[in-house]
């Protein structure tokens, strides 16, 4: 046998190895995607979104709290959490560029971005809660601002960066400002790859429970004031899934039905904006 046969069937056999790999793993997706559709469309009503929590036993339950309460606490920290990833992330592509802190920074928000979520929702307990002496919305959202902020802040880093330099020195040759020159030329040509990350951010941040757990806790009526415990969809989910009651863990798939659409739409969002510029 040649070598050439031997590279031949070597080949052959790592991507059988790989498809049959790939074909297991897409297999339990489905697998739980089906089950999810399943049970959570059959728990679906209309009461899910017009009634809020209701005690065991009542038919007039549903999720409008947790769904409200959700909206608020991501809304909140996607409202602080993009300006300040796209601000940092500008400052390390067009100021620090490869200077150490540039580098330093960088190599913070990797670490960051891999940290366990339930330790940055212990952190936020520490410094947050504990002092304020409750539990709150802000707290909530401050521990998913943490978690969004290094995701959409290496996200703009490396969109900025795809940007030709040629296009930056055009517009300096024509007297354009430095602050111009990002903001109407680096920015539109990386708007696409933005946006991408911006959506995975908020898809990220949208299915924790466990920084939730440490920070907003959870409240079983609708609360819209931030300064006290607010009900998640997460942590709603979680506590009517793991309970005795058939009719809460009826609820709690409904939620995780809806939450995982929403996230699963985000992610799909995003990656069409970035299929769509390199389609360009």
């Amino acid at each position: 046998m040649t070598h050439t046969q031997k590279r031949i069937i070597v080949n052959n056999i790592v991507m059988m190895l790989s498809t049959l790999s790939a074909i297991i793993g897409i297999g339990f997706l489905f697998w739980i995607l089906g089950v999810l559709i399943l049970n959570g469309v059959d728990a679906l009503s209309w009461n899910i979104f017009s009634q809020e929590g209701a005690p065991p036993g009542y038919e007039e339950s549903g999720l409008k709290h947790a769904l409200i309460g959700q909206l608020m606490i991501v809304g909140v920290a996607t409202f602080f959490g993009v300006p300040l990833g796209i601000l940092a992330g500008t400052y390390l592509s067009e100021y620090g560029q490869q200077s150490k802190l540039a580098e330093t920074i960088r190599d913070i928000s990797d670490i960051m971005m891999s940290a366990p979520s339930i330790v940055i929702g212990a952190f936020v307990y520490a410094v947050v809660v504990a002092p304020m002496g409750h539990f709150s919305g802000w707290a909530g959202s401050i521990a998913l601002t943490i978690i969004m902020l290094p995701i959409i802040l290496r996200t703009t880093d490396d969109m900025l960066q795809l940007v030709p330099s040629t296009l930056r020195e055009a517009a300096f040759a024509l007297g354009a400002p430095k602050y111009k020159v990002i903001m109407q030329v680096v920015y539109r040509g990386a708007k696409a790859g933005i946006l991408t990350g911006i959506l995975l951010g908020v898809a990220r941040v949208a299915g924790e429970t466990a920084p939730l757990l440490f920070t907003s806790f959870n409240d079983n009526f609708l609360n819209t004031n931030m300064n006290e415990p607010m009900a998640s969809l997460t942590v709603t989910m979680f506590n009517y899934a793991t309970s005795p009651y058939e009719d809460w863990q009826k609820l709690g798939w409904a939620a995780a039905f809806i939450l995982s659409m929403f996230i699963l739409g985000l992610n799909i969002l995003g990656r069409l904006f970035l299929l769509k510029k390199r389609g360009k």
